[in-house]
């Protein structure tokens, strides 16, 4: 099955530690191209530092909580941070 990802909003943090990597939350529609259907959800991906994206089959390594929150917090305070999926679909 090939599914399309849009990326609606994102937020993004450098590297906890230190390095290149950029850790992004996104807020996400995604498509099955050949049964059509459509859905939105919410993602943890990273960034390599060539800019290009680490798909880890849906795991991303996260180093704290801090983190995640801070994520979360940011995209909250630009207004896309609280949708839920099932009001999209």
């Amino acid at each position: 099955m090939t599914v399309r990802v849009t990326v609606l909003n994102e937020v993004k943090t450098d590297d906890p530690g230190g390095g290149d990597w950029k850790l992004a939350f996104q807020w996400c529609r995604y498509v099955e191209v050949e049964e059509g259907n459509r859905y939105h959800g919410y993602r943890f991906i990273w960034y390599r530092p060539d800019g290009s994206l680490q798909a880890a089959r849906g795991q991303a390594r996260l180093h704290s909580l801090s983190l995640i929150r801070d994520l979360l917090e940011r995209a909250e305070s630009e207004g896309w941070g609280s949708h839920d999926a099932l009001d999209y679909d």
